[in-house]
């Protein structure tokens, strides 16, 4: 894939036929679209679960068209204990992910010690195409923010990665922060 060719996140999931996974191993991120809501949750510590809020719209319409046509949609975070605050604003929000028929479990870190994981977080679709998420030292976007491979040895590690922190991880409904 050269960097031209370089497809939106739109145009993957529209692509994807059979699964998308979606690794997450940071313990914050401090992305511009996020900020508002992160800093109300942080000062009052509830999460308004508006469904039409935001980002939410875009995202969750995505995902409910992709799991409408056969598209299984799992979502996996190794997060360190006890959980920063980010965490627990993503926990809070988590519902959200799962009514538009997301699966999301939680591993905490110590139990991921022994796992090959990749250098960054990553979006694997139909195990053909691997988009690297980059952020900054602080959780922000890095000027390129996204890689791609269709490098099968990198396909391999990544379904690798994921498949042994599913198998370890908690279901949402019963991992508490």
């Amino acid at each position: 894939m050269s960097r031209n060719s370089v497809p939106s996140f739109a145009d993957l999931m529209a692509g994807t036929r059979h699964s998308a996974v979606h690794l997450e191993m940071r313990d914050a991120y401090s992305v511009a679209d996020e900020a508002e809501e992160f800093e109300r949750f942080r000062r009052t510590g509830a999460f308004e679960l508006d469904p039409t809020a935001r980002w939410w719209p875009g995202w969750l319409r995505m995902v409910r068209e992709a799991v409408g046509r056969g598209v299984v949609m799992r979502r996996a975070r190794i997060v360190s204990e006890p959980v920063t605050d980010y965490i627990r604003w993503e926990h809070t929000s988590t519902p959200l992910n799962l009514d538009a028929g997301e699966l999301v479990r939680w591993l905490p870190r110590r139990q991921a010690v022994d796992i090959a994981l990749p250098g960054a977080d990553f979006w694997l679709f139909d195990d053909r195409i691997v988009q690297f998420n980059i952020f900054t030292g602080d959780g922000d976007w890095a000027d390129q923010p996204k890689e791609f491979s269709e490098d099968p040895d990198v396909i391999a590690l990544c379904a690798s990665a994921f498949e042994a922190v599913w198998d370890r991880a908690v279901d949402h409904e019963k991992y508490s922060v």
